[in-house]
C-alpha cells in the first residue's frame, strides 16, 4: 500500500496551517472594518451639548431631568447615525471613498438600499424623540435640531455639497455649537430659562470652545486623504492648505478651544472649576507632535481624527463636569 512521505504530510499540514491562519486574518480584517465603519467613539460628538446643557443646570443647582436628558441623549446619537450613514452613500456617487475607505458602509454592505433604509430609520426614530422631547419642554427644540439637521446635509448631500468646497468646518460649529446646544439647554428647560425664547448667549458661553474642539476632529478627518479628495474635486480645508500649513494650524485651534472656554471663567461668567476642561491638554500635545512631524504621510496620520476625538471628548466632558461641580464648592454660575 502506498504511504505519503512524511515530507508531503507536513507540506500538507504547513498548507493547511497557512489556509487557516490567512481565514482567521481575513475575518479578524473584516471585525476591524467593520469597527472602522461604526467609530462608535465618534458618538461623543453627539452627545456632548447635552452634556453641556446638563453641567451648567447643576451648576445652577437645579434638578436634572433624567427622562430629557437620556431622550435627547438618544436621539443625538440615532441622528449622527443618520449623518454618518448618508455622508457614506453620497460620497459612493462621487467615488472620493473608493480607494482610501474600505471600512464605508456601502462598502462593506455592498448595496446602497440597505444603507439608505437603515439612515431613514435612524432619522426617523431621532426626528421623533425631539418631536415628544419638545412637547415636553420647548417648541423651538425642534426647529434647532430641525436646522443643525440641514446643516449636516448640506454638508455632504446633493444638490450642496459645501464640504466639497471646504466650507464642512464652519457647518460643523454652527450646528454642534449654537444650535444644538440652545436645544439642550431647552430640553433641560431649568426654572430660571425662558423656554419662549432660544438662550443664544447661554449656548454660545457654553458651546463655542467645545463645538471648536468637534470641528478639530472633522479638520484632522482629511489629513490623510488629501490626494484622493483633490482628484475627486472635495477641496476641503486640507487640499486648499496643504498638510504642512494646515497641522501648523492645529495648535491654534487647540488655542482659541481652551480660549473660548477660559475667558468667560476669567472675566466671572463660568465657574473656576470649569478649568477642569484642561485634562484634554495631553490627547491635544500628542495631535500636534504627530501632525507636525508626519503631516504627509498617511499611514502615520491615519488616526488622527481619533486623538482629536480624545481630546474633543476629555475637554468637553471636564468641562461641563467642573461646571456641575460648582455648588459643591459654594459657587455660583453668572449666566
Amino acid at each position: 500500500m502506498y504511504k505519503r512521505s512524511p515530507r508531503k504530510k507536513a507540506t500538507n499540514a504547513m498548507t493547511k496551517h497557512k489556509d487557516v491562519a490567512s481565514l482567521h486574518e481575513s475575518n479578524h480584517d473584516q471585525k476591524q472594518l467593520w469597527q472602522d465603519a461604526i467609530k462608535w467613539p465618534l458618538y461623543s460628538i453627539a452627545v456632548m451639548p447635552i452634556v453641556l446643557a446638563a453641567g451648567w443646570t447643576l451648576g445652577q443647582g437645579e434638578a436634572l431631568r433624567l427622562n430629557q436628558f437620556f431622550g435627547f441623549l438618544i436621539a443625538s446619537i440615532a441622528l449622527l447615525l443618520w449623518e454618518n450613514l448618508t455622508n457614506d452613500l453620497f460620497d459612493s456617487e462621487t467615488g472620493v471613498d473608493e480607494i482610501n475607505k474600505p471600512h464605508s458602509v456601502v462598502t462593506l454592505i455592498g448595496k446602497k438600499r440597505p444603507v439608505q433604509q437603515l439612515a431613514s430609520i435612524a432619522l426617523l426614530i431621532g426626528l421623533l424623540l425631539i418631536f415628544l422631547l419638545a412637547l415636553r419642554s420647548s417648541q423651538s427644540v425642534f426647529y434647532l435640531v430641525i436646522g443643525s439637521c440641514f446643516l449636516g446635509y448640506l454638508y455632504q448631500g446633493p444638490p450642496f455639497r459645501l464640504g466639497y468646497k471646504g466650507l464642512g468646518e464652519p457647518l460643523c460649529w454652527l450646528a454642534f455649537g449654537p444650535l444644538a446646544t440652545s436645544a439642550g439647554i431647552l430640553v433641560l428647560s431649568p426654572q430660571i430659562i425662558d423656554v419662549t425664547k432660544i438662550p443664544w448667549n447661554h449656548s454660545l458661553i457654553l458651546g463655542s470652545g467645545p463645538a471648536l474642539a468637534t470641528t478639530l476632529v472633522l479638520f484632522c478627518s482629511h489629513f490623510h486623504q488629501v490626494t484622493e479628495d483633490a482628484a475627486n474635486g472635495k477641496n476641503s480645508p486640507l487640499v486648499r492648505l496643504g498638510t504642512r500649513r494646515a497641522s501648523a494650524l492645529i495648535p491654534w485651534l487647540i488655542i482659541t478651544t481652551f480660549a473660548l472656554e477660559w475667558i468667560p471663567i476669567l472675566i466671572g461668567i463660568v465657574p473656576l472649576t470649569g478649568f477642569l476642561g484642561i485634562i484634554g491638554l495631553a490627547p491635544a500635545m500628542s495631535l500636534i507632535k504627530l501632525l507636525k512631524k508626519y503631516h504627509n504621510q498617511p499611514k502615520l496620520i491615519s488616526k488622527s481624527k481619533f486623538m482629536a476625538l480624545r481630546f474633543q471628548a476629555l475637554n468637553g466632558f471636564g468641562f461641563s463636569l467642573g461646571i456641575a461641580l460648582a455648588p459643591l464648592f459654594g459657587i455660583s454660575l453668572n449666566i
